[in-house]
């Protein structure tokens, strides 16, 4: 039996010291010797280093396999280092102690070899520095006889094939000239099915499985994205007329970029507006006024749009030249005609909610249902589409952070809305709360628009916005 003493000292000392305590004929016929091995210094290693197991990493060996003298019979590790520990002795490995992973005791037996024939002093001397005196401690139980002609260990090259069984969990367990031949063939052990005893694996397996690897036809593996197919020949290009939709939003976008555009953005809190949200469309659910059941940000946005332009009436205007003068000139108008950039089956358009400042919340999303209803179904009609004196694009119902939207002719300025988020922001008392925030992006024409102009819209529609309850005090 080999102790776990030798493993720990493998580990830790550089030079190991070992003695024979005691050497017995277990099998007297066959002079079968069980060997034990104890380190004189296993109890200075816990003392000093507290180890009193290691795991048994992998063995290179199983019962009935023979090991010659310094083959590897297993691969341990402790917390400090990890050692392969090999044979002193040529013969038969009969048992092991412990499987692959298990937790090998110090002074406890590792696993026994018996030994086939008079053992020599000179290996004595070999474990210990007193040869003579340990040799002495042998037992003789029985008769020395001369072994049999039986199988005494499993020579890898002289072993007989038998029909193939089952891995078995010492399948991958091979000799080390066996496992040499492997690494030098490029096998994995685990790929190969084993011929011997419990399915061991031989040379011969080795060798018959590198040759099937090598004359096997090699499978092509198939690419993840086949590409489609492409035609010969030049660039084909095909002519595809714009629909009525696509042709008006061509003339009005050429228009508008002979307008000189300028972008002001800045980010609104709509989480006052959310929460009046919330408790009107409670109320709209249980009591529907006509067929609005919920309110949207949009209703809310409009108007607060709206209550701007009656301060800064010139975003209303637009401009024009005087046919006495040829000068250009802004021409106001009083009326808020807001214009909702909508998406629809037939493309881009602008149908229009007249008269907003004469308008409440509700009756803003009455309208604005009426026109997305019709717009669905391609039944607006040309007085939809039709006078409008800003525009309000809600770009972020389809997503989107931030917009650069383009000045309708016409018209000196338009907002685009992008989609609302939750983040994490800190409120005046430096907590952590939730905000539902969005950006408003304007364009303005610079032409008759100044930057201080719009900032100053669009803060009193931020204003708005996230305090609605303001908007109370300034209905008409």
């Amino acid at each position: 039996m080999l102790f776990v003493h030798d493993i720990i000292a493998s580990l830790h000392s550089p030079t190991l010291s070992t003695e024979a305590s005691s050497l017995l004929y277990r099998l007297p016929s066959l002079y079968n010797i069980i060997i034990i091995l104890q380190c004189t210094h296993s109890l200075n290693i816990e003392r000093t280093t507290g180890i009193r197991e290691c795991e048994i990493i992998q063995w290179f060996v199983e019962p009935e396999a023979r090991v010659e003298e310094w083959d590897k019979l297993c691969e341990v590790q402790s917390d400090k280092a990890s050692v392969e520990i090999t044979s002193r002795f040529a013969g038969v490995v009969k048992k092991l102690h412990y499987e692959a992973g298990e937790m090998a005791r110090v002074g406890k037996p590792l696993l026994d070899i018996d030994i086939q024939g008079q053992i020599k002093e000179e290996d004595l001397a070999a474990l210990s520095g007193e040869g003579e005196s340990k040799a002495q401690e042998l037992a003789v139980k029985g008769s020395a006889s001369p072994p049999p002609s039986g199988n005494t260990g499993s020579n890898s090259s002289g072993e007989a094939e038998v029909a193939p069984v089952s891995k078995s969990k010492h399948a991958s367990l091979a000799t080390p000239a066996v496992r040499h031949l492997t690494k030098e063939l490029d096998v994995r052990i685990e790929d190969v099915n084993g011929t011997g005893k419990d399915g061991r694996v031989l040379k011969e397996d080795v060798y018959q499985f590198a040759k099937l690897r090598d004359t096997a036809p090699v499978d092509t593996p198939q690419p993840l994205y086949t590409p489609p197919p492409t035609s010969d020949g030049p660039q084909k290009e095909t002519i595809s007329q714009l629909s009525n939709t696509q042709y008006q939003m061509f003339k009005t976008m050429t228009k508008s970029l002979t307008i000189p555009h300028f972008l002001y953005a800045d980010e609104i809190d709509f989480s006052g507006l959310a929460q009046l949200r919330l408790r009107l469309n409670k109320v709209l659910a249980t009591s529907p006024a006509g067929n609005i059941s919920k309110l949207s940000f949009l209703p809310f946005i409009i108007k607060a749009v709206s209550m701007a332009l009656h301060r800064c009436p010139a975003l209303n205007a637009r401009v024009d030249v005087d046919p006495n003068t040829s000068k250009p000139v802004l021409i106001m108008r009083n009326q808020h005609n807001i214009g909702i950039a909508m998406d629809t089956p037939s493309g881009l358009l602008v149908p229009v909610i007249k008269n907003v400042s004469s308008l409440n919340i509700l009756s803003i999303a009455k309208e604005l249902s009426r026109l997305q209803t019709l717009a669905a179904s391609g039944k607006l009609s040309t007085q939809d589409l039709s006078g409008g004196t800003i525009t309000v694009s809600n770009i972020g119902n389809i997503g989107g952070t931030y917009v650069s939207p383009l000045i309708v002719e016409k018209e000196v300025a338009i907002l685009g809305i992008g989609k609302v988020k939750t983040i994490p922001a800190f409120n005046e008392q430096g907590q952590v709360v939730e905000k539902q925030i969005a950006n408003f992006s304007w364009s303005a024409d610079h032409r008759v628009i100044d930057g201080a102009t719009m900032a100053r819209a669009a803060e009193i529609v931020r204003g708005f916005v996230e305090d609605p309850g303001s908007m109370v005090v300034h209905l008409r």
